[in-house]
């Protein structure tokens, strides 16, 4: 018999970053349908890649992301958003660690098509 109880908590995000160091290797701590939220630290440069079938969301939560696109670049500071639309190619840049939050579908990888040595595994919960 339950007691009306649930296991119902809030994530705290700078407690799930403490719990990892890699770069480029973005981790799962949310699902909301079929979306991931993903954290992840980033620093220095990614590969050109693109993601045909869906748009990325960037939300920064610490420090500043450059995104590289084919006709310039966008600079995406503390506690400010950029999506990414479907098809375009980019490349984030960071001078500095910089800490973001990815919101994208379930089991999308990380390099697009690029794919190659900087794939992350894919559905990585922390």
């Amino acid at each position: 018999m339950s007691d009306g109880s649930s296991d119902y908590h809030s994530i705290n995000l700078a407690d799930k970053l403490s719990l990892f160091h890699e770069r480029w290797q973005p981790k799962v701590i949310a699902e909301l349908n079929d979306y991931q939220f993903k954290i992840a630290k980033l620093e220095g440069d990614f590969v050109w890649h693109q993601h045909d079938d869906t748009d990325e969301a960037f939300l920064v939560l610490s420090g500043e992301l450059r995104i590289d696109l084919p006709d310039g670049h966008v600079d995406v500071a503390e506690g400010e958003l950029f999506v990414v639309p479907r098809g375009l190619r980019h490349k984030p840049y960071a001078a500095s660690e910089v800490e973001v939050m990815l919101i994208e579908p379930r089991g999308v990888p990380n390099t697009g098509d690029a794919g190659g040595d900087r794939t992350a595994e894919s559905d990585a919960w922390i």
